[in-house]
């Protein structure tokens, strides 16, 4: 009998991975945090203007990750194949759907962006706050609009090199992207070092610059490392997929694109009810989600590595024995990841007295935050499971499912809730917002019968023939 990983080896082999990823996100989510300080300090409606264009674009980046995650599972059973031309493959189609989808983003943002805009600004709010933000969002998403691509492209770069085994690269160049937005935002915001002084246009221009180093620089490694990985080599000698392993995967990718393009939909909508309590709780949200985002990293990352080490084992697997341990460290990943952010959780609600403070805003919004983020923290390990859960199910091309379980989910029982609790009582934010997450329970349970069923255990590449 075959036995499993001992404990410490599996947790070693796991932060091998993770680590690298919870570091860049980490990095990231940090300066993107220091960026929002920097806008909160222009004032509040420039602030809350920047935060509803990133919730816009929120939905495009999950979208990337959506389509490339989708061809990605096949990416990580063939890596655990060490199948060359099936990885070729599934670079090209990543690299079309990062174009198609670029195309589509960019063409809705630059003719609906400002009608988009103006879903979050509430007619409770003054003329003037409506048109200051208005104006801030719509220069911000102008300028943003030229970082779109890039950040499809690396995203198919980073993604595939993850699938591989190689996390410390996407991470270096996530690293040095950050710290070029964080120098940017400081001289471009500010006007220092004898640069103009452009505000939120200055924070634009920074995350764009970033994005295209960021680009140039996993597509050199890539390309430069082709003993390593030889696949790369042959990427672009064409540009043809065979039509069965095509079909094969667009089966499974579409649902998962559907899915992450809906639930970043169902995320932004939920936002929008929240904003009908008034400009405050966007902006106390704004507050609240850009420190949360820096604690979030555990799960996220977390996710990842179950996505890989899952799929890789699954693409190794070649009997019931193999069935057995998969569950088994399925499991274990699991716990990993709720042992992990039980600790973040603790380490974000000490974070909720002192870090609304630091906004350049009104004492209700503070407060506001400090109670959300006291919320976000109490939630964590309930996020943390449903999302070792998701990836657990699409490892093994179990897309369907997967959008059943998240998105359906969301506009199903999340908004409806948001609906009937912000327009048929008289709650404040924190009440409401508390009552909306507790329906997460019902999805953890969900998640926690389907993973045990087993029915997602499967090798995708022996179906799969040239």
């Amino acid at each position: 009998m075959k036995k499993p990983t001992p404990h410490i080896e599996f947790i070693k082999k796991t932060l091998w991975i993770a680590v690298p990823i919870m570091i860049q996100t980490a990095i990231t989510n940090f300066v993107g945090m220091l960026d929002n300080i920097m806008v909160g300090q222009i004032g509040t409606n420039q602030m809350t203007g920047v935060s509803i264009v990133n919730q816009l674009l929120f939905v495009f980046n999950l979208m990337i990750f959506g389509g490339t995650a989708g061809i990605g599972i096949f990416t990580a059973q063939f890596a655990g194949k060490r199948d060359q031309k099936g990885l070729m493959y599934t670079l090209r189609l990543k690299m079309m759907m990062g174009i198609l989808l670029s195309a589509l983003g960019i063409g809705l943002f630059f003719f609906k962006g400002s009608s988009l805009i103006s879903l979050w600004l509430s007619n409770g709010s003054s003329a003037a706050d409506i048109f200051q933000t208005l104006k801030a969002a719509g220069s911000y998403l102008h300028v943003m609009l030229m970082g779109i691509l890039p950040f499809a492209v690396t995203q198919v770069y980073a993604s595939t090199l993850r699938e591989n085994g190689e996390t410390r690269v996407p991470m270096v160049a996530g690293i040095t992207a950050i710290l070029t937005d964080l120098v940017g935002n400081y001289i471009l915001i500010y006007g220092h070092f004898g640069a103009p002084k452009l505000g939120v246009v200055g924070a634009a221009i920074a995350t764009v610059l970033s994005r295209f180093i960021e680009m140039a620089f996993v597509i050199l490694w890539s390309h430069s490392h082709t003993t390593r990985f030889p696949f790369m080599k042959m990427a672009y000698c064409g540009f043809g997929v065979p039509r069965n392993l095509t079909v094969s995967i667009l089966i499974k990718a579409f649902p998962l694109l559907l899915n992450e393009t809906l639930w970043s939909m169902g995320q932004t909508a939920l936002s929008q009810q929240y904003s009908r309590l008034g400009l405050d709780v966007v902006g106390a949200f704004n507050i609240s989600s850009t420190i949360a985002n820096v604690f979030n990293v555990a799960f996220i990352a977390m996710g990842d590595a179950t996505a890989i080490t899952m799929g890789q084992a699954l693409g190794r697997m070649t009997d019931e024995e193999d069935r057995r341990l998969i569950r088994y460290d399925a499991n274990r990943l699991a716990i990993i990841s709720v042992v992990l952010c039980v600790i973040s959780g603790c380490f974000l609600a000490l974070t909720s007295r002192f870090f609304p403070m630091i906004y350049n805003t009104s004492a209700t919004i503070k407060t506001t935050a400090s109670m959300l983020i006291l919320v976000a923290a109490a939630f964590m390990p309930v996020y943390a499971y449903e999302n070792a859960s998701y990836f657990t199910l699409r490892s093994g091309g179990k897309t369907w499912i997967t959008f059943l379980f998240d998105s359906f989910f969301v506009w199903v029982v999340s908004i409806p809730a948001a609906i009937f609790f912000t327009r048929c009582t008289h709650w404040p934010i924190v009440p409401v917002y508390i009552a909306v997450q507790s329906f997460d329970f019902i999805k953890c349970l969900i998640g926690y019968l389907m993973v045990r069923q087993g029915g997602w255990i499967h090798n995708l590449t022996e179906y799969v023939k040239e």
